[in-house]
């Protein structure tokens, strides 16, 4: 099944993109911050997103772990 389908697919696919372009631009902020417009402007929000919220984005992604672990 799609993760467009299943809501906690679509959530899992959302915390990975927020972990994966807050990491990216920790390692290489040049490649991130080039492109805050257009459809790559939504791994600059991303980014943007994972750096402001990181604790909360630090307790979603361990309770979604316990998640899917669990069922």
């Amino acid at each position: 099944m799609s993760a467009l389908f299943n809501f906690q697919s679509l959530l899992l696919v959302i915390l990975l993109t927020i972990c994966t372009c807050t990491y990216l631009r920790a390692q290489a902020p040049a490649l991130i911050d080039r492109n805050k417009t257009g459809v790559m402007g939504l791994l600059w929000k991303s980014a943007r997103i994972g750096e402001r919220l990181s604790p909360y984005v630090a307790i979603a992604c361990i309770i979604m772990a316990f998640q899917l672990v669990m069922y």
